[in-house]
């Protein structure tokens, strides 16, 4: 039993906040709530160094826009050129996804300068140094969002530890034609001895449905011709199910009295939680460039932060990167994917910011 309970979890919580209703998503609430945090601590770093608070709200708007625009942008031309330039209307319709964190980048950077250049008195590197700073912990609740949307998860870990994505199974099974209550995927606890360290583990998915005018054997009936072909043909099922495609569905079905109990004792696929590994990583980053930033404020060299952001940031996106899916096809026949590739170049931009900095050394202390 203690291996069961410190093995893999079963992941499937709804991505709206509201259980039943589509809005508000997890992830919008999570991306809106980064930049309003933001906000409130770009206004403390510029009482803090003598500058003007009120053009923060300039600041964010210029943020705002750049990390929208850039995400998507940067979606559409690393990810998926032909798709979107084929129907550009496409580009338009953020609320489907599709936003990468390279494009954000590089968005945010031009657009920064672009605020630096139409602002008198705003240095563009200081501005920069001090929006990584936010940026790292906005990062870490939009990958806490992806979490929550059960998106941009893991390879399979190929051992008993892990997440299993369920929620996306249970979307698909909400769409049978019997009438359910609730469906309830759910970690087994007397299935233990079934481990077996490969990765593929355990799973029960219990339905409560109306009886209607379903007999017990029409229902046990459909159940096993409609959910075998659910659990094994459908991309989804393929990518976080292990359901045997020749065996016998394990289908028992118990009369509640008022609704039917189904449970189908299947198998899931363990994968590695990389939204928590990026979110915790972005996080600590957060809090690494913070603890600098409060400790020499002012007399910090210019671009420095930026650097470490970089280095760090987009040196940790490159190792993750190696245990999550691809994100498209074309991935898949490369050494390093696209998220790889991108990072190399924003990690050498570090470097050479770091380097710069440190030859600069710190700025003398105000009297």
């Amino acid at each position: 039993m203690l291996e069961l309970i410190l093995s893999y979890i079963v992941w499937d919580p709804s991505p709206s906040i509201i259980p039943g209703w589509e809005r508000p998503p997890w992830y919008s609430i999570l991306f809106a709530l980064g930049f309003i945090i933001s906000q409130q601590v770009m206004i403390y770093f510029f009482k803090k160094e003598g500058q003007n608070p009120e053009l923060v709200d300039k600041l964010t708007i210029y943020m705002v826009l750049a990390t929208i625009i850039g995400a998507r942008l940067g979606h559409v031309l690393f990810y998926e050129p032909a798709r979107y330039l084929s129907d550009p209307i496409e580009i338009l319709k953020v609320w489907e996804g599709g936003l990468a964190s390279h494009g954000a980048a590089i968005g945010i950077l031009f657009a920064l300068w672009l605020y630096a250049k139409r602002t008198p008195g705003q240095d563009y590197l200081w501005v920069v140094d001090r929006i990584v700073i936010v940026t790292a912990m906005t990062g870490a609740l939009i990958r806490f969002g992806n979490l929550m949307n059960s998106e941009i998860g893991g390879k399979d870990t190929l051992s008993d530890n892990g997440i299993v994505y369920a929620w996306h199974t249970e979307e698909l099974l909400s769409t049978l034609k019997v009438p359910i209550i609730s469906i309830d995927p759910y970690k087994p606890a007397d299935r233990a001895s079934e481990l077996t360290g490969n990765g593929i583990v355990p799973l029960n998915i219990a339905f409560e449905i109306n009886k209607g005018s379903y007999s017990l054997e029409d229902l046990e009936n459909t159940l096993r011709r409609d959910l075998k072909y659910a659990l094994t043909q459908f991309n989804s099922s393929k990518q976080y199910l292990a359901e045997p495609v020749e065996a016998p569905l394990n289908l028992s079905i118990e009369d509640k009295g008022s609704y039917y109990l189904a449970t189908v004792k299947t198998f899931g696929r363990a994968k590695h939680p990389t939204q928590i590994y990026e979110s915790l990583s972005y996080f600590v980053i957060f809090l690494i460039l913070f603890a600098i930033w409060y400790k020499y404020k002012e007399r910090l060299p210019n671009g420095i932060l930026l650097g470490i952001f970089l280095v760090t940031v987009f040196g940790m996106r490159f190792v993750w990167e190696f245990f999550k899916e691809n994100q498209v096809e074309f991935e898949d026949s490369l050494q390093f994917n696209m998220g790889q590739i991108l990072s190399v170049p924003l990690v050498a931009i570090g470097i050479f910011l770091i380097a710069r900095a440190l030859k600069m050394g710190l700025k003398p202390e105000k009297s």
